[in-house]
């Protein structure tokens, strides 16, 4: 099992509270908006079975998909870290305790702040990233971040379904990118994945 008892049970606890939250919230910038569940079990069987080491996220909301990661991250010898943003102070907040409360503060790192700003200080290298907050500038972040990237990077990105139009810059970028193979996959909203040869 890669997950033990108590991480699923936070895990359950996190996804109970973002669901319920967003069912009441009508304001779009308090609502979770966590991954769907088959998403992260998918990017799960991804993320281990290339051995993934060092991975970015940008969009943290209160740390749903942060768990999902850097749990998976320790199955993985020889793992390191995963690095996670968001600019929303209370979902930063929520985002540390539930992280701390699955027991991965040596494992996930959260950063405060605009994400493209905090991207083009971001050293790397890393192996693996997920795009899952503000797709509009997406392909800024990607632009700042192709040359801290490791040669056979895994991309992944979320909503491609769900909001075509925000997305449409993201995926555009790739035309000028032909060393990556790509595909979208029908699951949740759209998970889209970008593996460079």
């Amino acid at each position: 099992m890669i997950f033990d008892a108590h991480i699923l049970a936070v895990l359950r606890n996190v996804e109970a509270f973002g669901q319920s939250n967003d069912a009441l919230e009508t304001d779009r910038a308090r609502r979770m908006l966590n991954l769907e569940r088959n998403t992260a079990e998918l990017m799960q069987i991804l993320v281990l079975s290339s051995g993934r080491k060092r991975i970015l996220e940008i969009g943290t909301s209160n740390g749903y998909s942060a768990i999902w990661l850097g749990a998976t991250l320790r199955a993985i010898p020889g793992a390191e870290c995963l690095t996670t943003i968001e600019r929303d102070p209370q979902k930063v907040e929520q985002a540390r305790a539930n992280i701390a409360d699955a027991g991965l503060n040596d494992t996930v790192t959260v950063h405060e702040g605009s994400a493209t700003e905090i991207v083009a200080a971001l050293p790397g290298p890393f192996d693996c990233v997920f795009f899952d907050a503000d797709r509009v500038s997406a392909p800024e972040q990607l632009r700042l971040l192709l040359s801290k990237l490791e040669r056979n990077v895994l991309l992944l990105a979320d909503n491609i379904l769900s909001h075509p139009g925000e997305v449409a810059g993201y995926l555009k970028e790739f035309e000028h990118l032909p060393e990556f193979v790509t595909t979208t996959v029908t699951v949740g909203k759209g998970l889209h994945i970008a593996y460079r040869r």
